[in-house]
């Protein structure tokens, strides 16, 4: 295994520079040509960086380290390390609670959507927890296959659903994330995920001795059920956040903590902030590579994740089983 090291200021200089240097380069990316000086000399230019360019490059950040930061905490629950949101069925309930919000009232606003998801998600995250707690410790990766039969499961549910009730195009925009639809207005709920990555840090130290499993946590004093109820919360309204506004993003909470955590060890207080800081530039990165593979359109970020992150998480498994 990996040995944990230090992370310094200077290294941590360089990655905050090279987040921005992401933001700026997405800030002039996209099919309407916009340059720093027309800014300055151009109302629709401005205008429209206000508009578009700025609320997309602020909800993939958001999105992304706020998703990284739900597969941290939910790696800490589950006491495994191959599991996060989209392959323990948080993303796939949540998705579902907004279908039925869109059955049983149409013209609900995005909040209550919000709301219906996070309680959705919450109820079928804590079906996972349950049900993953009874596989034998022994057998790791039972758990990540468990949950994406679990997943399968539940959007298999939603699915079928959407087919019967004629929403399937309805649903599509829930389950494959894109940012091309965010724009002023429609993006605001991800600052509550990035308060939420907030609560995570704030507690980081019991999400620890939570991953310890529960009885060396109740030894060490920590309240273990109200710590598990905090830790789904975030977990879930985090993935359900993220779906009723940008959709399902795949891979985020599971390739940027296991990329951390070779280098920086599993302090979640340490690594808490480099965990978020990946995950946003991996999303951020894979937004820009869907806007210019097949400029000018675009190819949903979702995808390009499906890829960029299966092949990252592989190249994770095999240097793995090259240190052991």
């Amino acid at each position: 295994m990996a040995t944990a090291v230090r992370l310094k200021f200077g290294p941590s200089a360089a990655a905050l520079g090279a987040l921005l240097a992401l933001a700026a380069v997405s800030l002039f990316v996209g099919v309407s040509e916009l340059s720093p000086g027309a800014l300055f000399s151009d109302p629709q230019a401005l205008g429209l960086m206000m508009a578009s360019r700025v609320p997309r490059t602020l909800a993939a950040l958001l999105a992304g380290g706020a998703l990284a930061i739900a597969g941290l905490v939910m790696q800490a629950l589950a006491r495994n390390r191959f599991v996060e949101p989209s392959t323990a069925g948080t993303t796939q309930s949540a998705a579902l609670g907004v279908l039925l919000v869109t059955v049983l009232w149409p013209e609900a606003p995005l909040g209550w959507k919000a709301a219906v998801a996070v309680v959705t998600a919450l109820a079928g995250t804590s079906v996972f927890l349950a049900l993953a707690h009874r596989l034998p410790p022994t057998q790791p990766f039972l758990v990540p296959l468990f949950g994406i039969v679990y997943g399968g499961v539940v959007g298999a549910v939603a699915t079928f659903a959407a087919w019967q009730l004629d929403l399937l195009q309805y649903l599509e925009t829930w389950t494959t994330g894109e940012f091309s639809g965010v724009l002023r207005g429609r993006y605001e709920l991800l600052w509550i995920a990035g308060a939420l990555v907030a609560l995570a840090w704030w507690t980081a130290d019991r999400l620890t001795i939570l991953s310890l499993g529960r009885d060396v946590g109740i030894g060490l004093g920590l309240n273990y059920a109200a710590v598990l109820r905090l830790g789904l919360v975030i977990v879930s309204a985090i993935a359900a956040l993220t779906v009723v506004v940008v959709g399902i993003i795949p891979f985020v909470g599971l390739v940027a903590p296991n990329l951390i955590s070779r280098f920086a060890g599993e302090n979640l207080r340490h690594t808490l902030p480099w965990v978020a800081g990946t995950g946003a530039a991996l999303v951020l990165s894979c937004d820009i590579i869907g806007r210019l593979i097949r400029f000018p359109y675009e190819i949903p970020v979702g995808i390009v994740l499906g890829v960029v992150g299966a092949a990252l998480f592989l190249g994770l498994l095999f240097a793995g089983r090259g240190d052991g």
